[in-house]
């Protein structure tokens, strides 16, 4: 029985991203593709970034692939479209693995390009507490004063924790950090800190546990990212290391991730809308089709979602890369090789 697949194109480059993305899909799979509109385009159209019918149709579908929407700054009361989105599905945990590609330089300042033979080859993922933290939208202002309020729960503390533990186990990996600021946010980070230890509890001897202090996580990811293995924390926290970890694999361009609930799954790649490229024919599909890996891991085709990473490495492998991570192709060329690779 075909798949049901909600597909959201957005903005800037997303409509041809995602156009290549389910040319890709249908190769490997069975689809029913069901389009559904979001984003700063579909706000001007029809007064709302987020329609009632695009949220219906998402949770009536097996999985959501989704491509970035702009969020214009200095419209009142604008929602970003996917931060709605992932609220209305219980979308609470936010993935997002870093894995080193061939032939792709890392800045000056990380470790080396390597092999995956190699030490200094990068594989670690980091677990983001999706639905509240900073990011829980209460805020308000007198227009001399503005304050926003940080939620914290113990049930989602737990929750993403167990998350996290459980897809260590499923990789597999051995250490979890907890990334927190406890010595400053006692009562928020406090709790974040407590529940994640004991939940880690029952994990142990098989999976480590350990915590650090998110200012030193960062500095930690620039000197020596392939000590991590699996990071879990909060909504922002999780937000600006994961933007930091996707320079050392080749920047945003590269980068997947997917958004887990308890019912519903979204899947989108990292990067921006980015409309100054918009219709170039020059954006990096990498992250996009990475994404469709890991829908297509999830809705239970681990081995399409195999040969779909393969044949993203062997272009890397074969130099057939945009731009932004070195290369001479354009986004049309390197899907064509990644589509030849996987016959």
């Amino acid at each position: 029985m075909a798949k049901k697949i909600l597909y959201i194109n957005g903005d800037g480059v997303g409509p041809e991203l995602m156009a290549h993305a389910r040319s890709i899909v249908d190769k490997l799979i069975d689809v029913e593709w069901v389009e559904g509109e979001a984003g700063y385009e579909t706000y001007k159209k029809r007064n709302t970034p987020l329609p009632g019918d695009t949220i219906a149709s998402a949770r009536a579908c097996d999985a959501v692939l989704f491509c970035a929407v702009s969020t214009p700054p200095g419209i009142p009361d604008y929602k970003s479209a996917i931060i709605s989105l992932r609220n209305e599905l219980g979308l609470y945990a936010n993935l997002r693995p870093f894995r080193s590609l061939p032939n792709v330089p890392p800045p000056a300042w990380a470790c080396p390009a390597a092999s995956p033979q190699s030490s200094s080859f990068l594989d670690f993922s980091i677990v983001r507490e999706n639905s509240e933290g900073l990011y829980s939208g209460i805020e308000e202002s007198d227009g001399e004063r503005a304050t926003a309020l940080r939620v914290i729960t113990r049930k989602a503390c737990e929750r993403i924790v167990k998350f996290a533990f459980d897809y260590a186990q499923l990789r597999p990996f051995d250490r979890v950090t907890l990334v927190h600021k406890a010595n400053v946010m006692r009562k928020t980070d406090g709790l974040f800190l407590e529940a994640g230890r004991a939940v880690s509890k029952a994990y142990a001897p098989a999976i480590a546990c350990e915590d650090a202090l998110v200012d030193s996580v960062a500095m930690r990811l620039v000197k020596s990212p392939q000590d991590f293995q699996v990071i879990v924390t909060t909504n922002l926290f999780g937000d600006i290391l994961s933007d930091e970890a996707s320079a050392l694999i080749g920047g945003l361009g590269v980068a997947p991730s997917a958004n887990i609930g308890q019912k519903h799954a979204l899947f989108e790649p990292v990067h921006g809308s980015a409309p100054d490229i918009a219709g170039k024919g020059i954006a990096n599909p990498t992250g996009m089709l990475r994404s469709a890996a890991m829908m297509l891991a999830h809705l239970g085709h681990p081995k399409e979602a195999a040969r779909l990473e393969s044949a993203i490495i062997r272009a890397y492998e074969q130099n057939v890369k945009t731009r932004d991570v070195g290369g001479l192709s354009g986004t049309q060329e390197m899907v064509e090789a990644i589509r030849k690779n996987l016959s």
